[in-house]
């Protein structure tokens, strides 16, 4: 299907939100690091209750060997920013992209936007920043998913390609 990625998250009940909603579509999530917290903070846990222990992560200790690693799978680096004029609707996703969000507190420096393949956007009203780390990932993935014909209206579990 396709993966989320975190790049050196802040905040980890947000990490912990995004597990879970990893383990509830079924979809891998890799975490891109230094991150912002103690990877086995209380807060991490309490997020992502038990559901951590029903995704399938990755940790990576770079972005390098994130793009290293990525480059042995299938698929894209989309890049979902502020920094975009393409509507995240209006993209075409395909199986095996990686969508990547950026660290709560800044993004992703220019390395990244320039690596990546693809950039996208979640329009917002004049004057919102940015939407919570968590929020956007579900966003994103919902509709990922609903193109790659995995959710339902008729139904109440998909399966997972």
């Amino acid at each position: 299907m396709i993966r989320l990625v975190l790049y050196q998250p802040d905040i980890p009940q947000n990490t912990g939100a995004v597990m879970r909603l990893g383990a509830c579509f079924g979809l891998p999530v890799e975490i891109i690091e230094p991150c912002g917290f103690v990877w086995n903070d209380k807060r991490l846990r309490r997020a992502g209750m038990d559901y951590a222990t029903k995704v399938t992560l990755t940790r990576h200790q770079t972005w390098e060997a994130f793009v290293n690693y990525s480059k042995h799978e299938k698929g894209r680096l989309i890049l979902f920013t502020t920094k975009s004029e393409q509507n995240y609707t209006s993209f075409t996703y395909k199986a095996g992209d990686s969508l990547i969000f950026g660290q709560e507190s800044g993004g992703v420096p220019n390395t990244v936007h320039h690596t990546v393949e693809h950039r996208v956007c979640i329009p917002l009203v004049s004057g919102a920043r940015s939407l919570n780390l968590a929020q956007a990932a579900a966003i994103g993935s919902a509709e990922a998913i609903r193109q790659l014909n995995g959710l339902s209206s008729e139904r109440n579990e998909y399966e997972p390609s």
